[in-house]
């Protein structure tokens, strides 16, 4: 039995056509794919569309560098030579002592005689030595010259000098202010300023120094002030 074309070519697939076929397949495939690997290696790049996210990592911070601060640079105290000692000068100043007062005044005659004149201040008395009426500030006691003369009451001889009418005096602070004044004195008094004198020391002698009295016998002429007032002498000397 004669067999057709179509049955020819099923029995050759059925033998070794299926070989053929499959060889036909690969080479097929080497084709495309070599076709396939040269057209990505020759076609140009394209360019990308759209839009790009560029995610930028930041550099880790470089700390600054610090400027290395140097340690205060303390100096070396060098020994100060020292200078030797110098003495200490003590200045000594001279000061004339304050008058001091005696804290109770018991007073007493200075020289024992008669008062040839009496103290007179609001009124008028005779003056022999001038010759007129006039003001008296103390009493004349009445005493031969070269007689002690004493201290009326403690205190502190506060003034001696040599007046041109009344002669060498001595001035005597008392106790609340009160101040006696011894004239007529002979040229050279016992105390000095400063003294501080006891009632009844002696302080000098009686002379003739008193022009202003020149015509009086002899005598001690005593006045007295309180708070720089003129006072009557006798009001202070006890009663004889």
């Amino acid at each position: 039995m004669k067999k057709t074309m179509q049955d020819r070519i099923g029995d050759f697939m059925a033998g070794k056509g299926f070989y053929i076929v499959l060889l036909l397949c690969v080479t097929a495939l080497g084709v495309s794919g070599y076709y396939l690997f040269s057209g990505f290696r020759e076609e140009p790049a394209r360019p990308v569309t759209g839009q790009a996210t560029v995610v930028v990592t930041p550099a880790p911070a470089t700390p600054a560098p610090t400027a290395a601060v140097a340690p205060p640079t303390v100096a070396t105290p060098r020994p100060t030579p020292s200078a030797p000692p110098v003495p200490a000068v003590t200045a000594q100043v001279l000061t004339t002592p304050e008058p001091t007062t005696a804290t109770a005044s018991v007073y007493t005659w200075p020289v024992k005689g008669e008062v040839l004149r009496s103290w007179s201040v609001e009124t008028l008395s005779y003056d022999r030595t001038m010759g007129d009426w006039r003001t008296h500030d103390g009493v004349d006691i009445a005493a031969p010259a070269g007689t002690q003369v004493m201290a009326p009451a403690g205190g502190t001889v506060s003034d001696l000098y040599t007046d041109d009418l009344m002669g060498t005096t001595v001035v005597i602070l008392h106790a609340d202010g009160v101040m006696s004044t011894c004239s007529n004195l002979a040229a050279v008094p016992t105390v000095e300023i400063g003294d501080t004198v006891r009632t009844g020391d002696v302080i000098g002698s009686v002379g003739t120094s008193a022009i202003a009295e020149s015509e009086e016998a002899a005598h001690l002429h005593l006045s007295m002030t309180k708070d720089g007032e003129s006072v009557d002498p006798l009001g202070y000397l006890p009663e004889r």
